[in-house]
């Protein structure tokens, strides 16, 4: 079970920050991912995490903003989000792979677990 929380309302160059709490099994060991999905578009990857840590991968349109971690002893994922747009509102979404890679994936096919979600809105 993955439940993803820490969404909000926020202005425009504000941030937030997104948690994804992993529960009934060990994630320790899985990529990890952020995805979203704003309202009449498909779900798009934004983030991956190797399961160490020591590797990420970010869309073009986060890199530099947005900032994704882990602490396995906590079996949780963040997204720290900076300088938010308006753009960015959307309903995020934490995932994980189940089969053992090493390196961090924006391929959404390959994630076999997901979280319910949790919205965020940017205002202008």
């Amino acid at each position: 079970q993955l439940q993803a929380s820490g969404g909000g309302l926020v202005q425009a160059g504000g941030s937030l920050r997104l948690s994804c709490a992993a529960s009934g099994r060990t994630f320790s060991s899985y990529v990890m991912g952020w995805f979203r999905q704003a309202p009449g578009k498909d779900r798009e990857f934004v983030a991956s995490i190797s399961w160490s840590g020591s590797s990420t991968y970010y869309a073009d349109s986060v890199k530099g903003r947005f900032t994704i971690s882990r602490d396995n002893t906590k079996n949780t994922v963040y997204l720290q989000m900076n300088s938010l747009k308006p753009e960015d509102t959307a309903v995020y979404y934490c995932a994980a792979v189940r089969q053992f890679t090493a390196q961090p994936t924006g391929n959404i096919g390959e994630y076999d677990y997901w979280g319910q979600g949790t919205l965020v809105t940017v205002s202008s």
